[in-house]
């Protein structure tokens, strides 16, 4: 049930700006950014699945391509023999290689994929893999569409991170917002920084990090939580 807010620049190459938080089991072993998978993804930089080996968030400067991954609900039910990791899907992603098809044996997820031009969403339901293009402007996307009116942190917080449309402060000013969004409890179904457990999954908000994708450069830098599910 990870979170990510992101500002599309109208003109080409100019790029992308995004702020996305991580939610996950604080038992599962994870590792901040590094260069983690030097032989298959030469130059990579992400968040380590310790356990699966993968990434949740991945980004390639020299392709200057960023993908982030968030999990989505499945419509059909896959039999668990079937299933492979979908960690693989943020590191396959920045190599040029996206999902394709409609038999991925995968739990359902939202790829968010970031390059200069642009971006979009692939989002796998068990059933059928959509893509939708991220238009210009301010958008958050969590586990299910981009923008979803019915997801209750996209209604409570887009219009004040659309209001603080980055420019040259941008990490501060979203920053901010996220600091503000924590005067909610973390088991609040509105609340960015999560306790998931009430709603039956046993995840937290560990971390968050800012991103900046543009034909001159990829930025990115992280910050996990002291405790997870709070803000310090």
């Amino acid at each position: 049930m990870c979170t990510v807010v992101i500002d599309v620049d109208a003109v080409a190459g100019a790029g992308s700006r995004l702020l996305a938080v991580r939610d996950e089991d604080p038992q599962r072993p994870w590792d901040d950014l590094g260069e983690w998978w030097p032989e298959r993804y030469p130059g990579v930089i992400g968040i380590h699945d310790r356990r699966a080996g993968g990434a949740w968030l991945a980004a390639d400067p020299s392709r200057k391509r960023l993908a982030v991954l968030l999990n989505r609900a499945d419509v059909l039910e896959l039999p668990e023999d079937r299933v492979r990791s979908r960690g693989s899907l943020a590191l396959e992603s920045v190599a040029g290689r996206s999902p394709q098809g409609d038999d991925l044996p995968m739990h359902g997820f939202n790829l968010l994929e970031v390059h200069p031009d642009g971006a979009r969403v692939l989002s796998w339901d068990g059933a059928q893999l959509r893509e939708t293009p991220v238009p210009s402007g301010v958008h958050m996307i969590a586990h299910d569409d981009l923008d979803d009116p019915g997801t209750a942190r996209i209604a409570a917080w887009l219009p004040r991170f659309a209001a603080a449309r980055p420019h040259d402060d941008w990490t501060a000013r979203w920053t901010e917002v996220l600091g503000d969004s924590t005067g909610l409890a973390p088991e609040d179904d509105r609340a960015i920084i999560r306790d998931n457990n009430p709603h039956g999954y046993p995840t937290m908000s560990l971390l968050f990090c800012t991103a900046e994708v543009s034909d001159a450069r990829v930025v990115l830098r992280s910050r996990a939580l002291s405790e997870p599910g709070h803000w310090a």
